[in-house]
């Protein structure tokens, strides 16, 4: 037999075998492709953490390398990974002045802009801690993230709204907290504020030496990320130096390079903008297109202009930009990839085929949690996967798992078996998505264990163990693809954004008139996530007057962020309870605001009249097809 033949023997039975392998393991080729993608960030994560690279060494890497290059394109001005270390430079030379320790807690309070980026690190360089705190929040919510993060200086980002949020609530604060204020003069601020325009002009742009932060660690905090969930107010998320590094690295995943732009318009308070767009752009020293504000409108241009490979979207973001009149420009860029969440499967091909998006990677996560999920092989809808093969892959790399468990979303507990152990869920079925928690840990939020402790299953699968409880639904197909399904709980997302009904349920309750509140979210159509509704009864069973709606109008505009104020609201005499005292929700959110079901009174928040107006059939279809 000649050499000619044994190779093409060899050959067809390789084929045979690649055939059976198919045959039996039709998802197993995908398997490979994701376990490639996720290696890569693991090993580039666990080599940087042994390494001790934090997130600042790596941007004063890029520094050194490459210190003309374009870092941040902003508002048709670049900003050079020179000029930003500058900057940079000037701040952590400012906060070594404040007398602060390394691990204190700076609070910022700062748009979509290049002074957040160079904020954050003036601070990482001189081992201080950022507070990020959502720039919508007003009133309480705004107080609470400020004093809960226990922040010895704020800094107020530009702009003349968000000074007047701060100057609304500086009486509840601590009276001697220096309060810098970005985009004014010393002059134009009242007695109490500092400006730090001024005070960046006066100290020097000299490097600090790395000595100052020589005792930093895995577990030293980058920042708090704040957090909405079931108890209420805003948490305060703990990023660590070892978060960091793995958050840097997630783009590794979609192979993102030193050639990439990424372009970010989703606020940089949240881990996917700041731990995903920027961190990694610092990381492997790209460049990063930032916009104060999300605009559909100018969305493409800015793409195109500033020559984008990779977008970082959230699922209602697609949405918007697919009511844009359609363009023959639509498909004209040099997009590479889109990486993000919340894409719902009724969108996914529309999005993809109209911009031609080459690559969708639709991933799942949460700051505080200890693993993520993402889809890199393109399957519709779908978060990434989770098949028997992966499970022990990601077990033998991290030493810890995952699982999809049986859980009853109506009183909010995992389903156990007759010895009071959790149950896997099969192909085919619903469950909760719960992970492994590493020898690390020391709590997800800053201050009470008992929050932290929350987000904790215990005794899962054998007596002392414990996993990370996600709190959303997901359903795991025929081929281990996992497709994310609702939240559990008393939190929903609306506009992209976590909405905690505890923390609107306090605001309503305030009004002398409610009785009892309960606050959930109900779908709309053509949109993702849900919309916040709130059933009330009122004291005495009296009927609803105008002024009860313009009080509950006036009290939501005030206290609560835009998107999280109730677009529906239900009046009802009695409120159902669970055995357990909590709130029944579930058929409530199954009527929503569907008029054929429900004769309780209905409103809907009327922005143009500044009240809560009849939700009849007359404005039915005009209410629900708005923007609201």
């Amino acid at each position: 037999m000649s050499n000619r033949d044994i190779f093409l023997g060899a050959a067809g039975a390789t084929g045979v075998a690649t055939l059976a392998w198919r045959m039996w393991f039709p998802w197993l080729r995908d398997d490979l492709t994701t376990i490639r993608s996720t290696n890569r960030q693991a090993s580039k994560s666990i080599r940087d953490a042994k390494n001790k690279r934090f997130l600042i060494d790596m941007f004063e890497e890029q520094v050194k390398r490459v210190p003309k290059k374009p870092f941040i394109f902003f508002e048709d001005k670049i900003y050079t990974y020179e000029f930003v270390n500058e900057m940079a430079n000037r701040v952590a030379n400012l906060a070594l002045t404040w007398g602060l320790k390394p691990g204190d807690a700076v609070a910022t309070i700062i748009y979509n802009e290049p002074a957040f980026v160079w904020t954050l690190l003036g601070l990482l360089k001189v081992g201080l801690v950022d507070a990020f705190i959502n720039y919508h929040n007003k009133s309480g919510p705004l107080c609470h993230s400020i004093l809960t993060s226990e922040a010895k200086v704020i800094i107020v980002g530009n702009g003349h709204e968000l000074f007047e949020t701060v100057d609304a609530i500086k009486c509840n604060l601590p009276m001697d907290i220096p309060i810098y204020v970005y985009g004014k003069g010393g002059s134009e601020l009242p007695r109490g504020y500092i400006s730090m325009d001024s005070e960046l002009l006066r100290v020097h742009n000299a490097e600090i030496c790395r000595n100052v932060r020589s005792e930093l660690t895995l577990k030293s905090l980058v920042c708090y990320i704040y957090t909405s969930g079931t108890t209420g107010l805003p948490k305060p998320a703990l990023v660590s130096q070892a978060k960091a590094i793995g958050l840097s690295k997630f783009y590794q995943q979609v192979w993102y390079s030193e050639d990439d732009i990424a372009y970010v318009v989703t606020p940089l308070y949240h881990s996917a903008a700041c731990g995903h767009g920027l961190f990694n752009t610092i990381d492997v020293g790209a460049t990063i297109v930032l916009r104060r504000k999300f605009s559909a409108r100018h969305y493409w241009e800015d793409v195109r202009k500033y020559r984008v490979t990779v977008l970082q979207y959230i699922g209602e973001l697609c949405r918007y930009l697919l009511r844009v009149p359609k363009s023959d420009m639509d498909g004209v860029h040099t997009v590479r990839v889109a990486v993000g969440n919340g894409l719902r499967p009724d969108i996914w091909n529309e999005y993809k085929t109209r911009f031609r998006i080459p690559w969708i990677a639709e991933f799942f996560g949460a700051t505080e949690g200890t693993t993520t999920f993402i889809n890199v092989t393109g399957q519709v809808g779908s978060i990434g996967r989770w098949s028997p093969f992966m499970r022990i892959a990601s077990k033998g790399r991290f030493g810890v798992t995952s699982h999809v468990i049986k859980y009853d979303v109506v009183n909010d507990l995992p389903v156990r078996n007759s010895k009071g152990r959790c149950i896997p869920i099969k192909k085919g079925e619903e469950g909760v998505l719960i992970a492994g928690i590493p020898p690390s840990y020391t709590g997800f939020y800053k201050g009470d264990p008992e929050t932290s402790e929350r987000k904790l299953i215990r005794d899962v699968f054998e007596e002392g163990d414990r996993y990370f409880n996600f709190g959303d639904v997901v359903y795991m197909d025929s081929n281990y693809y996992i497709y994310f399904r609702d939240r559990v709980g008393d939190t929903f997302r609306w506009k992209g954004e976590n909405v905690s009904t505890r923390e609107v349920c306090d605001v309503i309750s305030k009004l002398s008139f409610t009785q009892d509140v309960n606050v959930y979210g109900v779908r709309m159509p053509d949109s993702d996530g849900r919309a916040g509704m709130a059933a009330i009864s009122v004291k005495g069973d009296k009927e609803v007057h105008p002024e009860m709606l313009q009080a509950i109008f006036r009290i939501c505009e005030k206290e609560l962020p835009t998107y999280a104020r109730p677009l529906f609201l239900r009046f009802k005499t009695e409120l159902a309870i669970t055995q357990t005292m909590k709130h029944n929700k579930l058929n409530l959110v199954n009527d929503g605001f569907d008029l054929d079901k429900i004769t309780d009174p209905l409103y809907y928040l009327d922005a143009e009249k500044r009240t809560y107006s009849p939700l009849t059939r007359d404005v039915y279809h005009q209410v629900v097809t708005s923007r609201l």
